[in-house]
């Protein structure tokens, strides 16, 4: 397929991905939306507008920078696995918990590598982008999440918290390296790989040790690392090859078409977490 059929198909995806209740769920409100829109991101009347939305605002630009959505289904995801593969409520709770606070610490530290791009973009759902959110307010709070999220993460036991750590070590790494190459996809392989051993060596307390997790399911969490890394990808392709990134998913859609590639991950996705339910059933979590 040629070039400029490639890019039709990003300007495609573009118009029809269908993110209306996203943009809806991350509306900042009235206030916010109408004052922030009257100066630049950074300037005097933006953080004027800011102040004047109340404390309440505050946490929910947090929220709303956190990636709640996408931190959200990974910890209910995995809290249910954890609970599945036969851990007391206390531990999958635990487990939830800890995944929580971990991908909110990835998230915020995404928005902020992000922002003058998001800025430049115009794209309303970054806090950060529209001055609703000052970097050093994010910062703190990657700050206080790394303090929690350690504490959460040992109290799975030493091995398995280890492990989730250098997971959440590996994704803030791909925040920053390797996101603007064809190796895009190797910080997303690695991360969730490492989950189910999290899963499998966790128990209750730091003393918790428990087995290895088989080939099968980490070689299954790899993938769907790398399809999750695709997917949501997606939808900021055109901007992406404007500013010169190729990182994976844009070079497959500049190959295949962004619809194509879109319908193909979709397949690919479920199919794998597919896999990873029957696997579980069959092979188990544990060696």
């Amino acid at each position: 397929m040629r070039r400029s059929e490639a890019q039709s198909g990003l300007d495609k995806i573009a118009i029809r991905m269908p993110f209306g209740l996203a943009v809806g769920l991350a509306d900042p409100g009235p206030v916010l939306a109408i004052r922030a829109d009257r100066g630049p991101p950074g300037s005097i009347l933006t953080r004027v507008s800011v102040l004047a939305a109340g404390p309440v605002q505050l946490p929910v630009q947090l929220v709303r920078a956190a990636h709640p959505l996408h931190a959200l289904a990974t910890a209910v995801v995995l809290g249910a696995a954890a609970l599945l593969s036969g851990r007391p409520l206390r531990e999958g709770v635990l487990v939830a918990a800890t995944v929580l606070v971990g991908q909110a610490v990835i998230g915020w530290h995404n928005d902020l590598v992000d922002r003058d791009r998001d800025a430049a973009h115009g794209r309303s759902g970054k806090p950060l982008a529209t001055g609703s959110l000052d970097p050093g307010t994010v910062w703190f709070a990657v700050a206080c999440g790394v303090l929690l999220v350690v504490p959460l993460a040992l109290g799975s036991g030493v091995t398995a918290g280890c492990l989730y750590l250098l997971s959440v070590a590996v994704a803030l790494l791909g925040n920053v390296a390797l996101r603007r190459t064809a190796w895009s996809f190797l910080p997303w392989a690695v991360s969730y790989g490492l989950l189910p051993a999290f899963l499998s060596y966790g128990g209750w307390g730091g003393r918790a040790d428990g087995d290895p997790p088989t080939l099968v399911m980490t070689v299954l969490a790899a993938l769907l690392g790398v399809a999750v890394h695709v997917l949501l990808a997606l939808p900021d392709l055109v901007d992406d090859n404007a500013d010169g990134l190729r990182h994976l998913p844009l070079r497959l859609a500049l190959r295949t078409g962004a619809p194509r590639l879109m319908v193909v991950t979709i397949v690919a996705t479920v199919f794998l977490a597919a896999s990873i339910v029957v696997a579980g059933l069959t092979v188990g979590l544990r060696q």
